[in-house]
């Protein structure tokens, strides 16, 4: 029996070379300040003639420029990583990144399972995976709701930072179902702390009578929470052990959607908080 002779992921030794090269990279990226060869040597502890041949190949390649002040050279990175990055984002549509997934917790439930982003105030509906049937929510592909009267707003703004869920606080909306919250700031606080404490967010009778929603949090590359995914029933069937199920699936579905967008394990829910 013939094995191949590139061998597994497992068997192949990483680079030392790519991974200098990447380490002074994202140094350069993290730095408030331009940085001088001697202190990006220093802070990444890579030799200073290595550093030296990475910033000049990053220099040549676009990544990187430098400020001659003097005798001091000082490093920067270049919006040519901004560029890929945008190449990359266009390539990935947040309607299709988990779409089988969609469907398949949709089946499973016989209830529609969304996916929302943050857009202001407001959570816009991007991806839907309707159910068949005579009945239908009034759930749809560009629906606009406030941000704290759904369970997919609750689920992003648990794990926002702090300046950005500050500037949402005063667009707090009051609800119109027969179960509305009181719209206080503290009390919308403490359901957000509820929703880190536990990794999905809930909404019943709220924003519309009758209807509820559970929603899990998915995070960027960047470890922010890029939006979430949730599934809405009626009151009354969404509840007990479907609720169990539907939890569990928003959760499953919100880590692998992390995943697929490049989000490290770390900055999941349960991992680690964001405050």
């Amino acid at each position: 029996m013939s094995t191949s002779s590139h061998g597994t992921n497992a068997d192949r030794a990483p680079s030392p070379a790519v991974d200098r090269a990447l380490t002074v990279l994202e140094q350069l990226v993290a730095s408030d300040e331009e940085l001088t060869l001697t202190a990006l040597a220093k802070v990444t502890e890579i030799p200073l003639a290595t550093c030296a041949s990475i910033v000049y190949t990053l220099e040549r390649r676009g990544y990187a420029v430098r400020r001659v002040v003097g005798r001091s050279h000082f490093w920067r990175p270049t919006l040519r990583l901004y560029g890929l990055a945008s190449q990359l984002v266009r390539k990935i549509d947040l309607s299709s990144v988990a779409r089988a997934e969609l469907r398949a917790l949709a089946d499973e439930l016989g209830m529609p399972v969304h996916i929302g982003v943050l857009d202001g105030a407001s959570v816009v509906y991007v991806a839907k995976a309707a159910t068949p049937g005579f009945i239908q929510f009034d759930t749809y592909t560009g629906k606009v709701s406030p941000f704290n009267l759904t369970a997919l707003g609750r689920a992003i703004a648990a794990y926002l930072p702090a300046d950005d869920l500050d500037r949402l606080m005063p667009q707090l909306a009051a609800g119109r179902g027969p179960r509305a919250r009181a719209t206080g700031r503290r009390a919308f606080r403490a359901l957000l702390e509820d929703v880190r404490a536990t990794g999905y967010a809930t909404e019943d009778e709220e924003e519309q009578a009758d209807i509820s929603c559970v929603a899990a949090p998915f995070f960027g590359a960047d470890g922010q929470v890029a939006g979430a995914v949730g599934v809405t029933g009626f009151a009354r069937d969404l509840d007990g052990e479907k609720r169990d199920v539907a939890v569990a699936g928003v959760r499953r579905l919100g880590a692998e959607i992390s995943s697929r967008l490049g989000c490290p394990a770390a900055a999941l829910p349960g991992a680690t908080t964001v405050s």
